[in-house]
């Protein structure tokens, strides 16, 4: 059964480790809603469907052919995020009548913590650092033609609503559960929707208070790790600097979809305790964690998207 990370927080009494998760998915529309799955080992080997086998119509008599799908066996391994937050015990003793000086440095250290998972969420390639897990820019493989790449055109231009729509429509057996975008892209949104006298858009609020926007009623995320500075030719992204193009993803979330790894446990807040080189204490924050899409149909990438 795949978890969110605020609801396996929830199993745990740990306070300090409740207060990290919180502190983790409140502000990231990815991880208020991206399910893991505890894993036991250090990876999980899938096979991802490639193809269906063909079925056809025949006569009495007939010779029936033979065909079957084909599949492709991806294995993903689980990668160590994570770092350490000391705080010196003098100014924990004296400086924490006001503040909790040590809660609020490893609150400090969970927000970088979800930086960087959100930063190797959209960019992380283990082809080109073998310490991170691949992300979404690598898993649909924006780089190749496909049909789960949609560019706006050669080399890139403005975004349109209809290229939105077929953004969403590349997704199949259902509508995605999330687009993800940069600022900039979800400005030009509204703006779009603004000319066309806000058909078909909605607004909810989360768990949380805060607004969320939809789009035909799916709702739309902003991952400011997002560049608005990817290069596009030839229909495909050449690089994520030097131009002026973004890239909007839609995705399915959950098991056979897009879905996080994780070891049993989750995210941990470790107290590694006094140091032996400096009067202080040390909380170790980290997570093994990865990103695993099981269907390649369930998530596509809308590529050069211009301001």
């Amino acid at each position: 059964m795949a978890l969110t990370l605020e609801e396996a927080a929830k199993l745990s009494n740990d306070m300090l480790m409740q207060g990290v998760v919180e502190t983790i998915v409140k502000d990231s529309p990815v991880l208020q809603q991206l399910p893991f799955i505890e894993i036991v080992g250090n990876g999980l080997t899938y096979n991802q469907e490639k193809t269906l086998p063909s079925i056809d119509f025949y006569d009495v008599g007939d010779t029936w052919a033979e065909s079957t799908p084909t599949f492709e066996q991806i294995t993903a391994n689980l990668k160590i995020m994570g770092g350490d937050a000391d705080v010196d015990n003098f100014l924990k003793s004296t400086r924490s009548n006001v503040q909790d000086l040590e809660a609020a440095v490893i609150e400090l250290k969970a927000k970088a913590l979800r930086d960087k998972f959100e930063e190797a969420y959209i960019y992380g390639d283990s082809g080109t650092n073998a310490k991170q897990f691949d992300g979404l820019r690598t898993l649909i493989d924006t780089e190749s033609a496909g049909d789960q790449v949609i560019a706006m055109s050669a080399t890139g231009a403005a975004l349109t609503l209809n290229k939105l729509d077929e953004l969403i429509d590349a997704v199949k057996g259902g509508k995605p559960d999330m687009l993800l975008m940069s600022r900039r892209s979800r400005r030009k949104i509204n703006a779009l929707v603004r000319a066309a006298g806000g058909v078909m858009a909605e607004t909810d609020r989360d768990k949380w208070g805060n607004f969320v926007q939809l789009w035909d009623g799916v709702p739309i995320g902003t991952n400011d790790w997002i560049l608005d500075t990817h290069t596009v030719a030839s229909s495909l992204e050449t690089g994520t600097t030097g131009g002026t193009c973004s890239t909007i993803y839609a995705m399915q979330l959950g098991e056979g979809a897009l879905c996080g790894l994780t070891s049993p446990g989750h995210l941990q807040a470790e107290p590694v305790g006094p140091l032996e080189d400096k009067d202080a204490s040390r909380t170790r924050v980290k997570w093994y964690v990865s990103l695993a899409l099981f269907s390649s149909i369930k998530a596509a990438a809308l590529i050069g998207v211009k301001d």
